[in-house]
């Protein structure tokens, strides 16, 4: 996807924080108030955490705040009754917060499929956009980037891989890509084979040796799932095929990607593993802003370690490939069975080995579109879903493995 030329923007910054009670979004909130004379908090959004949404909200006092659980209305509005804050409520409302005259930049950071609509509202309505939630261009990255490019919106990336790729790109107009190397730490099952993980439970793959993120991710890294879908989202961020997109095991955490240049030149972007840094670094494009972080001493880190994933015994990185692969509707029903069988994990429905194999017959069974418009793939996205559960509830034994 190729950016619009950046705008010099106003000296204060107005956010729509689009999932502010979730990990990014509340880091994010941490960036505003360590900048308060660059970002003012205009809308917030959360879903279920009513209690802390009110917290947010008495704190930086923005003009709306929307709760996505209808259900939970009366206790939001009664909390902020003489704040002078609005109050909305359900999915609806979210999408239409999003394009709020008064907001310059959306925060995409609603987990999941579920933060699609509201990114391409946004877009529509010429916001830009800090984009934090991979699954909206998984599913549908060829109508989010031509939407984006007809209304001359930039994404920037808040993924710390993304915003490394975003980073070492700095400089290199016209210059081709002729390598991405997408880092990752491995998850908390780097090393093991298939036969150790047979009984694994949600609590010990939710342990990420590096990043402290929220549950679904956590599962993601621990599958390999997460580099699937981040290799997914660089190809629709910076146009780049997905067979020149190599993802690469990195235990540390400290270099968070790295492209290669056509005359051998190879740039990467090195950083703690704190992911304030790239929520300010698109927040703030081109400006660096200071952090209150802590700072790389590669004295200490003293050594830096690469390797090939294990991809026999985590299946996801495949069935990644082979759904931006084929293209159509195969990457969203990727992410829809990845969301759900994530889900069935983490209730102790299914084992840990399940996961792709669940997600792999989903690819298989879920009819495919080579050209979906986003009904289709709201279909494509119910019926995955839909089969993943059924397959779950009529015959949850066959997805025991050995």
């Amino acid at each position: 996807m190729t950016l619009p030329p950046f705008t010099q923007p106003s000296p204060q910054k107005r956010l729509a924080v689009l999932g502010s009670t979730g990990s990014i979004g509340t880091q994010t909130l941490d960036v505003a108030r360590q900048h308060p004379d660059k970002f003012s908090i205009e809308v917030l959004t959360a879903w279920n955490q009513a209690e802390k949404l009110i917290e947010q909200a008495l704190e930086f006092k923005p003009n709306m705040v929307v709760i996505g659980n209808e259900e939970l209305y009366r206790e939001v509005d009664q909390a902020l009754w003489n704040s002078g804050i609005k109050v909305f409520a359900g999915p609806g409302s979210i999408a239409d917060a999003a394009c709020c005259e008064t907001v310059d930049t959306v925060v995409a950071a609603i987990m999941g499929s579920a933060g699609l609509k509201p990114t391409l509202k946004a877009i529509e309505a010429g916001k830009e956009i800090s984009l934090a939630n991979k699954e909206t261009l998984v599913s549908a990255g060829a109508l989010v980037c031509k939407a984006a490019m007809e209304k001359r919106v930039r994404i920037n990336p808040v993924d710390s891989e993304h915003s490394a790729i975003f980073q070492c790109l700095a400089g290199e107009a016209g210059n081709p890509i002729e390598k991405i190397f997408l880092t990752g730490s491995g998850g908390p099952f780097r090393g093991k084979k298939r036969a150790e993980l047979s009984s694994v439970k949600p609590e010990e793959a939710l342990r990420h040796p590096t990043w402290n993120m929220g549950r679904k991710i956590s599962i993601d890294s621990a599958t390999l799932m997460n580099k699937g879908l981040e290799m997914i989202e660089a190809h629709w961020l910076f146009g780049v095929p997905a067979g020149d997109i190599e993802v690469v095991i990195h235990p540390e955490s400290i270099v968070h990607s790295l492209v290669s240049f056509r005359d051998g030149s190879v740039k990467a972007q090195l950083g703690i593993p704190d992911m304030r840094l790239p929520i300010q670094y698109a927040l703030g494009f081109p400006e660096r802003l200071p952090l209150n972080v802590e700072r790389l001493d590669l004295l200490q880190v003293s050594a830096l370690h690469f390797e090939k994933p294990d991809r026999e015994t985590f299946p996801c990185l495949d069935l990644a490939y082979r759904a931006i692969g084929k293209g159509g509707n195969l990457p969203c029903i990727l992410n829809a069975a990845n969301e759900t069988a994530v889900e069935a994990f983490l209730r102790e429905e299914i084992p840990f080995l399940a996961i792709a194999d669940l997600i792999g017959e989903a690819m298989e069974k879920v009819p495919f579109l080579q050209q979906p418009g986003l009904d289709a793939l709201d279909e494509s996205d119910d019926s995955a879903r839909r089969f993943c559960r059924e397959k779950i509830s009529r015959n949850a034994k066959s997805l025991m493995l050995p």
